[in-house]
């Protein structure tokens, strides 16, 4: 394993660690029950602070519910070249090793968001529908980052003209941005639930790009 290979791999793990810690922090620091229906939080001072001072916007959340769904639409797409490519080619081990690697990265961003579906962390700062729901980390900051930054590295590797990358650079960095800020400002989250978020799905990220970095390598 060369030096990049080095480096690519320790930021993943660093990452990781940093998700984790985060998690163990929210489980045992400064636990109050500052959510609705009297429900404990982690970290709730910062939690606390940052959600009265930004309150509830929920035009937020739809705008970014809608966001996703572009992401959605990206990961689709993705998923259609590599049928595309497995009925023309008849035989899975000739669809392209980085297209398959994206498909298992789709399925571990999926068992990310059941998982933590299943294991509460911290609940959303309001209710939904009149319901509790688990709010750490959010699910959707981790679906839209993971999703939209590996699509950058996948037309990175397919596409070779500089004006078109760069469109969809921008494109790609402006949903990511706009589902983060907004995420926090429509106050269907606590702060540590995006910031989580943003961890997880920069773990998943760098580890995808680790492996397809190691294989044009080899």
């Amino acid at each position: 394993m060369n030096k990049r290979n080095q480096i690519n791999y320790t930021i993943t793990a660093t990452l990781f660690i940093a998700f984790i810690t985060l998690t163990f922090m929210i489980k045992n620091i400064d636990i109050k029950p500052i959510g609705p229906e009297g429900t404990s939080i982690g970290l709730s001072s910062i939690n606390h602070f940052v959600f009265n001072y930004l309150g509830v916007t929920l035009l937020w959340y739809y705008l970014t519910d809608w966001l996703g769904l572009v992401s959605i639409m990206f990961a689709c797409a993705f998923g259609v070249l590599g049928l595309a490519q497995l009925i023309k080619r008849k035989s899975l081990k000739n669809v392209d090793a980085d297209i398959l690697l994206l498909g298992l990265f789709y399925l571990a961003i999926i068992g990310c968001y059941i998982m933590f579906e299943k294991i509460i962390i911290n609940y959303r700062p309001i209710l939904m529908d009149g319901e509790l729901e688990a709010s750490y980390p959010s699910s959707h900051t981790m679906i839209v980052v993971s999703i939209m930054t590996m699509s950058m590295i996948q037309f990175h590797h397919r596409i070779k003209r500089k004006k078109f990358i760069r469109l969809i650079d921008i494109f790609s960095i402006l949903i990511i941005v706009v589902t983060i800020i907004g995420r926090l400002l429509s106050g269907v989250h606590w702060l540590t639930d995006i910031i989580g978020g943003v961890l997880l799905s920069a773990t998943l990220n760098m580890l995808y790009y680790s492996i397809i970095y190691t294989c044009n390598q080899v």
